[in-house]
């Protein structure tokens, strides 16, 4: 829950006269009123917290649980709350906010476990442009870290979990200690790492204690085997092209590919499952994005001036923690490698779950897989 009158698409606010906490909690209360909800589990984040705890402890008939996410009950120090800020580090985060709002220094910075990762800091950075300007950003941070709601936390009356990280920056544990200490029967729960929110690092086991939270129990644990289309590829000639570019010519080229295939992954929906050399292997619960995926990928990569071979196919696979592997992976491994240059190939078995689906297939005959049993049937997609 970010709820935030003047920021996002929503009409601007006049800085020198932001809504209040509990305007911004009368704004929660019309959109749950708007969709029909009357009793409501909040998660809540970061600034988003108090607005959160004020709506709680003001209506606890609307309100089934409470859940935290590094977030305060009050920012700024005071002579009974040393955890805070200083007014020197207030005036310096607040400067921070305007000079770097917006860039991919600010999202580096508050996710730390993604900084190596460019597509991320280009996508979350270009999501802050579209939330706020830099002076908003600025203007709305200086008066959130004026707020107070301490008062209310004695009085909050519903579950409530306590999500922190343990090397958060820009608001450390000690505020959600103090949450967990001062809210009746808090639960606390301290998550390794230093980025902003939960959705990168250590996702599963929040998720997991927030389901607990909310429904008494985790979620059953996953499957030991899964259905998924598997999508595996390389560059061709990718000897010849490493020692005619040179090792660092060449590690920028391969930096550059998985960039590109990377993009396309996050377009379509697919999940990396590694990388080697030069090869990926990534998976999607549905053939044909796959193949729309496979397609988008041959085209983006020859603006490198190379060519890549892809091969797919759909099988039972075994889930190893993070890894996958089975004999559908063998298949689509080999599938890739009788692959020509520039060719998406796939299995007849993705060809048959895609039927009707309007794409063209030529027919690349029968072929013994290495290593695999039986023959297969093999298919090109023709576009």
């Amino acid at each position: 829950m970010r709820p935030r009158r003047g920021a996002g698409a929503s009409d601007p606010v006049p800085l020198d006269a932001l809504p209040t906490w509990e305007e911004w909690t009368d704004d929660l209360r019309a959109v749950l009123d708007a969709v029909g909800s009357q009793r409501t589990a909040i998660y809540a984040e970061l600034d988003a917290g108090p607005v959160a705890m004020i709506y709680a402890a003001t209506h606890p008939e609307r309100t089934s649980a409470l859940i935290l996410d590094n977030t305060s009950a009050r920012y700024a120090q005071a002579e009974d709350y040393l955890e805070g800020f200083s007014a020197e580090a207030v005036e310096e985060s607040a400067e921070w906010f305007r000079a770097t709002w917006g860039t991919e220094e600010f999202v580096a910075r508050t996710f730390p476990s993604m900084a190596n990762d460019p597509a991320f800091l280009r996508w979350r950075a270009k999501l802050m442009r579209a939330t706020a300007t830099p002076r908003t950003a600025e203007a709305q941070y200086r008066y959130i870290f004026g707020f107070d709601v301490r008062s209310v936390l004695s009085t909050i009356a519903v579950p409530t979990l306590v999500l922190h990280r343990s090397n958060f920056s820009r608001v450390p544990i000690q505020h959600g200690r103090y949450l967990a200490d001062h809210i009746p029967n808090a639960r606390f729960m301290e998550v390794a790492g230093g980025d902003a929110w939960f959705f990168t690092k250590d996702a599963e086991e929040v998720l997991d204690e927030v389901a607990e939270s909310l429904t008494g129990m985790r979620p059953p644990a996953a499957p030991d085997r899964m259905l998924a289309t598997v999508l595996l590829s390389d560059i061709a000639g990718s000897t010849k092209w490493a020692a005619q570019l040179g090792d660092r010519s060449w590690r920028a080229l391969l930096d550059a590919h998985y960039q590109i295939l990377q993009e396309e992954l996050d377009r379509f929906g697919g999940r990396e499952i590694v990388t080697t050399g030069d090869g990926l292997f990534a998976t999607f619960t549905s053939p044909a994005r796959a193949i729309s995926c496979a397609l988008a990928m041959r085209d983006a990569i020859r603006t490198l001036g190379i060519e890549i071979r892809i091969g797919l196919h759909t099988g039972e696979v075994e889930v190893d923690g993070a890894d996958l592997a089975g004999i559908a992976v063998h298949i689509g491994a080999r599938v890739a490698a009788a692959a020509q240059p520039g060719e998406v190939l796939v299995s007849r078995t993705v060809a048959d779950l895609v039927a009707g689906s309007g794409i063209p297939f030529r027919d690349r005959g029968v072929h013994r897989l290495k290593g695999v049993p039986g023959r297969w049937q093999l298919y090109a997609v023709d576009k």
